[in-house]
């Protein structure tokens, strides 16, 4: 059986197109011949029972009919398979040009969309590939940036930590406390950096998922939560901090949103200028609930407002590595409210002030 299945393979075109063709010969083939032989036995049945005509003479009609029957057959089902080979062929088009820009995506190169000019099943399918090839080249754009970025970050730290722990060893410089506590300043921020980047990695995953884990919560004490968490900080820098919250159920992920809160009080107490208590609000507001953190600070200007939300910004580099600021906290806050359903977060200054603020649908 197998040596009979492996002959037929081998008549027949591997080939999608061909196999397809010969495959529609052979149904127009078998479907004409049924079709003559119904024909010609029906007309002769009837010629030879109405037609009154002698042996000889049935004889010659029996056979003109049979040569014209030939004829036709012949010719429709060699006309029939060239329409059918041409429409085909236009048909699969799409699918040579998919197998080219694979061929090519394969190499390592990015190819041009494919053209679609159809809505049919084949069209979808160009359609999803070819989003799927705009994904990837975002994708490696991203990866290439976040590398070049993430390098550039970690140098700093540690071209200072090397700078000073070889002054030490070769007794350039003599440890202090000062010294001391710079140091486990620039390891902090390493470390911080670095878990930054894990939860960063965690919700670009979760931004391709369809679903994320929500469920139903109090905000109020949940904030009042987050808050307690940096009353010790609050205390030992003398900053005054001040609550009012409203009470609203919401459906959120609670890991997520305390996340971005203690990002937004971390960055109200690191750049706390002036007098005044940091205010953190929660209120509903119409079919949403806003939750806004205001700290006294230098204003940012107004062309750096939607800029503070990409990744490794900082507004003042020389005075983020310094106080640890890794330019990351504001871009995982970010993306953790909009994979909220109609989740935003946005930013409003005054002269001696800035409010950053999220809303969440109730």
């Amino acid at each position: 059986m197998s040596r009979i299945n492996n002959y037929f393979s081998t008549l027949i075109p591997s080939g999608f197109l061909w196999r397809l063709t010969f495959l529609n010969i052979l149904v127009i083939v078998t479907a004409t011949a049924i079709s003559g032989w119904a024909i010609y036995n029906t007309a002769c049945s009837l010629v030879a029972g109405v037609g009154d005509l002698d042996g000889r003479t049935q004889q010659r009609f029996n056979s003109t009919l049979l040569n014209y029957l030939w004829i036709f057959m012949i010719a429709a089902a060699f006309v029939g398979s060239l329409l059918h080979f041409y429409l085909i062929k236009r048909l699969i088009k799409p699918i040579r040009s998919l197998i080219q820009s694979t061929e090519k995506l394969k190499l390592g190169d990015y190819p041009e969309p494919v053209q679609v000019n159809k809505q049919d099943e084949i069209g979808q399918l160009v359609t999803q590939y070819n989003g799927l090839i705009a994904q990837l080249q975002t994708n490696e754009q991203q990866r290439k940036k976040l590398v070049s970025d993430l390098s550039h970050e970690i140098r700093t730290p540690l071209s200072n930590l090397n700078g000073y722990l070889q002054a030490l060893k070769d007794g350039d410089i003599v440890g202090d406390k000062v010294l001391f506590a710079s140091l486990h300043q620039e390891s902090n921020r390493l470390s911080q950096m670095i878990e930054q980047l894990e939860q960063l990695k965690e919700w670009d995953y979760l931004s391709t998922q369809s679903v994320v884990k929500k469920e139903m919560y109090e905000i109020e004490s949940q904030l009042t939560q987050c808050v307690a968490m940096f009353d010790r900080a609050l205390m030992q820098k003398n900053i005054p901090i001040q609550v009012e919250v409203e009470s609203c159920k919401l459906y959120i992920n609670i890991e997520g949103i305390q996340q971005v809160i203690s990002n937004l009080l971390e960055n109200a107490m690191r750049y706390y200028e002036g007098i005044g208590p940091i205010l953190v609000t929660g209120k509903k507001q119409g079919k949403g609930y806003c939750i806004s953190i205001t700290g006294p600070s230098n204003p940012i200007p107004v062309n750096e407002r939607e800029k503070v939300f990409m990744r490794f910004y900082r507004l003042d580099s020389s005075r983020s590595r310094l106080t640890g600021g890794s330019g990351l906290g504001l871009a995982i806050s970010k993306e953790i409210v909009e994979r909220h359903h109609q989740g935003e977060i946005g930013i409003e200054t005054t002269d001696n002030s800035n409010t950053f603020w999220i809303v969440l649908p109730r």
